[in-house]
């Protein structure tokens, strides 16, 4: 079995940097895998592995650039989308990558460039036609931007992301009017997608129609129930409302998801302490100050409390800390000197409240001038008389001390933060709909960030994890976590000493079946399937090989451009980098999503009959094993078959019982029969 040693050196990537005799077009398109599955480190290996082959391709650099949109590396990504187009002028949607990383370094005319000359080739490219447009409004040249949504509008006028787009460039111009218009047709065309409820909830709010942005903000909580900026924005409209419990239970949802939320420390310290909660208040605003240590409002508000609570010395030290950047800020001062006199320090105590008297007298003085020329210096503190007490809300670039008790509100009110979810890191349209639950598939890893809300019992997992027959653990995952640098030699190093075992007992299944794993984790799912084969030519009866081996078949269909999270309500583009990448040459219009990899429909139905069969081994093997219906239901989702889909989530839910992926994705297929009632009730449960 040497040849296996020497195929691992030739063809995937030479750890040592020996790259003189590689299969490119095999590399390039493991890279490929790597990039849609998100694994943006491990693919920029392998396009660095082709470059050095032959630094004459054109379409390393391409995919490489869309890797380093992907990692925040504007600069790189800009250089070889560069490199790409000296190499092949053609490839139409280099222009697309390099105007995207233009855009994120501001450089927006020559974005607007790219974008034109994509436009010349793909004069209908709705991402060109879209990106052109924000770049505009990103220039603030408004009527151009206004111009290019009206075009782009015209040629697609069911085009979703193009009246959410607009809808910011009419808040940015103050027209609230037309943004709700622009967000209403948005949601005619696809009420299922949570953003444009959120977007016109926080727009009726700042309208004070809090009531009907109420019902936008739970429609879009319902949808998506994990977006923690949503519970943040409800948390407000409800504060609005006087719902001081609905408001603190948004605030501990958030923290339940995100343990390094300021916004949401921070506002729940404010109620807390309005509600008379101090201690638990007190804990709120440490972890504001542990998260920004800087924070001068979460200071001052401590110390208040910590003066309520007897704790005067903290109380002091806060408020010097205060003082330190607000030394004009008169309430800091007199409150240290009430502190240090209960703290018996007369002395210290007589010497602040002089220095506040004399604060005072000044302020006085400085107010009577203002009356002729007010130009407040917000960073020495204004008169409380001068804010107005109808604005509860402070927004996180305020830093006028006097507002530390008002809700604190994110920003978010520039063009380029409007503007940056639209162009950043992706390379195509966007759908943002609610998508199925993901398959499962055996790895070692999985998102460390991500809330698992329940872990469901698989005995036969369990039993070959007791033997403990790999290195590391398997866990059933749909939720699979990219490869560090470490993680990423481990596994190239593990394929090699797999060949060796291999190449000493040919006939033990264990190593090809260890060795499937590390090429699935190295996104070289061809070689993984190899090694699948060979070990259920030895082992038949194998549960787990007939399983990933399943899985990993959906994996390579759905880079074909056939999700097996495929949502039939809005199917069109894939929220992953599934279209553009793999055929840099075609112009984004919808009919490349069934052509993008030239395979012919016989081939495909086969692949589906193969999975499907390996499925449905393991349940002739294992009737128990819950994962094998839950992605067997998926395939019956992709294939439209609804009934099948059900049948196979029922049973799986009749195992686990309480299967939060499962009633996700049975609320998710009765919708899309038309069975909504039945299907909230299945959504309602996944959370």
């Amino acid at each position: 079995m040497r040849h296996y040693i020497l195929l691992f050196i030739l063809t995937i990537v030479s750890i040592t940097g020996s790259f003189a005799q590689i299969n490119t077009n095999r590399v390039l398109a493991i890279g490929r895998n790597a990039l849609y599955f998100e694994d943006y480190v491990l693919s920029i290996q392998y396009f660095n592995q082709v470059i050095k082959a032959k630094p004459y391709l054109a379409e390393p650099y391409f995919y490489r650039a869309i890797a380093k949109i992907s990692l925040d590396d504007y600069q790189g990504a800009l250089e070889d989308a560069t490199l790409c187009i000296d190499r092949n002028p053609f490839i139409v949607n280099a222009y697309q990558v390099r105007g995207i990383a233009r855009q994120n370094l501001d450089l927006y005319d020559g974005a607007i460039e790219d974008y034109r000359k994509g436009l010349q080739y793909a004069p209908e490219n709705r991402v060109f036609l879209l990106n052109m447009a924000i770049a505009f409004a990103q220039k603030k040249e408004f009527d151009q931007s206004a111009e290019s949504f009206e075009n782009l509008i015209r040629i697609h006028p069911s085009f979703y992301n193009g009246y959410m787009s607009r809808s910011a460039l009419h808040i940015e111009q103050g027209d609230t009017m037309a943004a709700l218009k622009d967000i209403d047709k948005a949601i005619e065309i696809d009420k299922h997608v949570s953003y444009a409820y959120a977007q016109r909830g926080m727009i009726r709010a700042s309208l004070e129609e809090y009531k009907p942005a109420l019902d936008d903000m739970n429609e879009a909580i319902r949808l998506s129930p994990d977006m923690t900026s949503y519970y943040i924005n409800r948390g407000l409209v409800r504060y609005h409302l006087n719902d001081l419990r609905g408001t603190m239970s948004d605030y501990d949802r958030v923290i339940d998801l995100d343990k390094n939320n300021l916004i949401a420390y921070y506002n729940r310290g404010l109620l807390r302490a309005q509600v008379g909660d101090r201690n638990r208040a007190i804990d709120d605003f440490s972890n504001v100050i542990r998260l920004e240590p800087e924070n001068c409002f979460a200071y001052y508000n401590r110390a208040l409390l910590r003066d309520e609570t007897g704790d005067y010395r903290g109380a002091a030290e806060d408020y010097t800390f205060v003082l330190s950047e607000y030394p004009r800020f008169l309430p800091a001062l007199y409150a240290r000197s009430e502190s240090k006199r209960k703290m018996h320090a007369l002395k210290d105590a007589e010497a602040d409240f002089m220095a506040a008297y004399q604060l005072e007298k000044e302020l006085l003085a400085e107010k009577e001038n203002r009356k002729k020329n007010p130009k407040p210096d917000e960073n020495q503190g204004e008169a409380d008389e001068q804010l107005s007490e109808d604005e509860k809300v402070r927004k996180e670039s305020d830093k006028n001390i006097q507002k530390f008790n008002r809700i604190l509100v994110a920003d978010n009110d520039n063009t380029k933060s409007r503007y940056s979810s639209e162009i950043r890191g992706r390379v195509q349209d966007k759908n943002v709909a609610a998508d199925l639950e993901a398959s499962f598939i055996l790895s070692y890893y999985e998102k460390g960030e991500q809330i698992r809300q329940s872990v469901y019992f698989e005995k036969s997992i369990s039993d070959f994890n007791r033997a403990a027959l790999l290195r590391k653990r398997l866990k059933p995952t749909n939720s699979e976590a990219p490869l560090s640098d470490y993680q990423i030699k481990e596994h190239f190093a593990s394929i090699d000493s797999y060949s060796k075992v291999i190449d000493t007992n040919p006939n033990n299944p264990l190593p090809y079946f260890g060795r499937s794993l590390d090429f699935m984790l190295v996104q070289d799912f061809q070689s993984a399937i190899d090694d699948l084969n060979r070990t259920l030519a030895l082992r038949d009866d194998f549960i787990l090989g007939y399983f990933n081996r399943a899985a990993i078949r959906m994996k390579q269909l759905e880079i074909s451009g056939f999700k097996t999270d495929a949502n039939p309500l809005n199917d069109e583009y894939s929220s992953r980098m599934n279209l553009n990448l793999l055929n840099p040459l075609q112009n984004g219009k919808k009919e490349v999503f069934a052509g993008t990899i030239n395979e012919g429909v016989n081939t495909r139905k086969l692949e589906f009959e193969m999975a499907m069969r390996d499925y449905n081994k393991v349940l002739e093997l294992d009737p128990g094993f819950v994962y094998a219906y839950f992605n067997r239901a998926n395939i019956h989702c992709v294939q439209k078959d609804y009934q099948s889909a059900l049948y196979d989530l029922d049973k799986a839910i009749e195992y686990v019982g309480d299967f939060t992926e499962g009633n996700f994705n049975r609320g998710l297929v009765y919708i899309y029969i038309g069975k909504t009632a039945r299907g909230v009730a299945d959504l309602s449960k996944s959370r």
